[in-house]
């Protein structure tokens, strides 16, 4: 073989893998028990930690939550999750740092949310109109799906609209690092409102906000949620090109 065409070989399996991890990554709803390496957590954070950022800033901090730590934050959010359906009076003790998602909602966004949660729905046997149901599938976010470990990201209050942006980078980064060793994810925002809950809890500073959860471990192979895979537009949908 070639030093050319052996180049070749290797760009080729690295192209492949590279995909293999951004396509094989999905939103898992299940995980096994089994736990994860401290080595292999830090790995990946050390790895997405690689991400751009404007001015290099690194806008990141990473909770990292298992045993007794998550428990305990499962418990309290779980317990306010609760406390706000039988009161709704209370949604205003717990209000986003940020606007996740639009205040008003137009098509086609509202058309792909609106397929996403019935989908996950209906394939779950949960129908329209059965609120508890809803209510007990919603709470899996903030039961971290089971997953053995809980990531709680954070974010200086200082920061500006950028810095969300580049976290976004970040994260995904966390997620592809985390399934090209074999580990699954399932980044969260419904936490988003808990911040009053979840701040004191990590031990925050004063200046921090959630941006959101995430859930890691090792996906149930057996569960039905886990063959819920979200459709994609293709490229030529969203792209313009210009000569």
């Amino acid at each position: 073989m070639s030093s050319s065409t052996a180049v070749e070989s290797c760009v080729s399996d690295a192209v492949a893998l590279v995909d293999q991890a951004i396509e094989g990554r999905q939103s898992i709803r299940a995980y096994t028990a089994e736990p994860v390496a401290r080595g292999l957590i830090e790995e990946i954070l050390a790895v997405a930690s690689r991400a751009p950022s404007g001015a290099n800033i690194q806008p990141w901090k990473a909770y990292v939550l298992q045993g007794r730590s998550k428990d305990s934050l499962v418990e309290k959010v779980c317990a306010a999750h609760d406390a706000l359906r039988a009161d709704p009076a209370l949604a205003a003790e717990y209000v986003e740092a940020f606007d996740y998602y639009p205040r008003k909602w137009i098509s086609p966004f509202i058309d792909r949310r609106r397929e996403n949660g019935w989908g996950l729905y209906g394939l779950l046997g949960i129908e329209r109109g059965n609120k508890d149901g809803m209510h007990a599938q919603h709470q899996r976010n903030f039961r971290f799906f089971d997953a053995p470990v809980g990531l709680i990201f954070t974010v200086n209050t200082i920061l500006g609209t950028g810095s969300l942006m580049d976290y976004g980078g970040f994260l995904q980064s966390v997620m592809v690092a985390a399934r090209a060793r074999g580990l699954d994810t399932c980044p969260q925002a419904a936490w988003n409102a808990y911040g009053k809950i979840i701040l004191p809890h990590v031990g925050a500073n004063d200046d921090e906000m959630v941006v959101c959860g995430m859930a890691l471990g090792y996906a149930d192979e057996s569960a039905l949620v886990n063959t819920f895979r979200t459709p994609r537009v293709p490229a030529g949908d969203f792209t313009v090109w210009l000569d």
